[in-house]
């Protein structure tokens, strides 16, 4: 395979975290009888531009598809972090009832949502059905659609040449990361702003997070490797911020290299060398991951199996996409976890990809009094034991397994 990015070979491999179903393929239970697609995860290092990528074994339109059950306004703490965006943006770039928003990857309506509170006109972009039914019940205009060159050309031709466009979360999931980012050279007026947020590498790495690699995820980014795809598709990073959400996140603020340029800030030069000094362009960074992940993997298993031994009940919370890569790696099936709890009725009443663990309604946590409940995305784990912290009342215990098997 060549690095969809640059074209280079790939060589160097990351991790091989062997077969599994796409992570947010969640089943019926009428699928149940059905057989699943399992296709090899692996990951590489293309050693010329840097950019961390999936090897090719799934298309896009397969992984976002009508039934694509991941919904951000689920979480609370998300929400606030849009609604947080949305007036710093306003406030920093002057957005007023005269300029035009348009998200990539709008989803559910979770972030467009505070943009049309302000008046200001705005467009989400988002291929899967089940999430763009949900934005356009809240009232906003959505194009159901994979962006890119193409689709910009045709935006733009209807008026949508854009003061700011918003992508989070999206970047890490496009297979043709070039035609992707030359789409926002097209949309963008040459006086736009376009941000892109996304998981951290050097976060990734460094916490050990190899539960962040599935297979919607093309692409795990750094700056180096950002700044370099940006060059090569017309555009120019100018900022770039460090954000908690995620377990560590970019955002990355960039313009049109043939527009109204904005001076580049300190911070992208900083962002740089600190990628640098961590080891990013080097092939001895990236020889951690695999050995980590076999051992909290390790971890997990002696303390599902130690608690069964013991007659204790264990259970999940979050059908979180991470969540079925680290139990499709660990093998872990309903004998060792019985359920796992998730706030979204789009997931509720249906079963965990692989691992086939059901999923339930949170109020099944209070009925039950389990002994324990892995929370599996341990990037909401704040939020999660604060909300649920009535387990606490019957001598229950969170836990999280990464990056190290730890009780709450």
């Amino acid at each position: 395979m060549n690095c969809r990015g640059c074209g280079t070979p790939l060589a160097l491999p990351l991790i091989d975290l062997g077969t599994s179903p796409p992570s947010n393929a969640y089943l019926r239970a009428e699928q149940l009888e059905q057989a699943e697609q399992w296709v090899p995860l692996k990951v590489a290092v293309c050693q010329e531009c840097w950019l961390v990528q999936t090897e090719d074994y799934t298309r896009a339109d397969i992984l976002f598809d009508a039934d694509y059950a991941y919904f951000s306004s689920f979480s609370s703490t998300w929400l606030a972090h849009a609604d947080r965006y949305v007036a710093e943006m306003v406030e920093r770039f002057g957005l007023t009832t005269d300029s035009r928003v348009v998200e990539i990857a709008a989803n559910d309506g979770y972030l467009l949502q505070y943009v049309a509170q302000r008046g200001i006109r705005c467009l989400g972009v988002e291929p899967t059905r089940s999430t763009a039914q949900a934005a356009r019940e809240k009232g906003l205009d959505i194009r159901e659609l994979f962006f890119g060159r193409d689709s910009a050309s045709q935006l733009l031709s209807e008026g949508w040449g854009a003061d700011l466009m918003a992508a989070n979360n999206v970047l890490a999931h496009v297979p043709d990361i070039n035609d992707f980012l030359s789409g926002f050279a097209t949309l963008l007026k040459p006086t736009g702003v376009a941000t892109f947020e996304f998981p951290q590498l050097l976060t990734l790495m460094a916490g050990q997070q190899f539960d962040t690699l599935y297979h919607e995820h093309y692409s795990y980014l750094s700056l180096t490797a950002v700044q370099r795809l940006c060059e090569r598709n017309g555009l120019e990073v100018f900022d770039v911020s460090e954000l908690p959400t995620h377990g560590g996140s970019l955002r990355v603020f960039v313009q049109r290299a043939d527009g109204v340029r904005r001076e580049v800030t300190p911070a992208v030069q900083q962002q740089l060398q600190v990628e640098q000094a961590a080891g990013v362009k080097t092939s001895a960074y990236y020889a951690t991951l695999a050995p980590a992940a076999e051992r909290i993997k390790h971890g997990l298993l002696r303390f599902l199996l130690q608690a069964k031994a013991d007659g204790k009940r264990v259970v999940g919370y979050g059908a979180a996409a991470k969540g079925n890569t680290l139990l499709n790696y660990a093998g872990v099936k309903p004998d060792l976890l019985a359920w796992v709890a998730d706030a979204s009725p789009h997931k509720q009443g249906k079963f965990l990809p692989g691992s086939r663990i059901p999923v339930v309604s949170p109020e099944r946590i209070e009925i039950e009094k389990p002994d324990y409940v892995l929370v599996l995305p341990w990037n909401l784990l704040d939020e999660i034991t604060q909300q649920y912290a009535v387990v606490r009342s019957w001598g229950a215990s969170f836990v999280v397994a990464i990056p190290e098997l730890s009780f709450r």
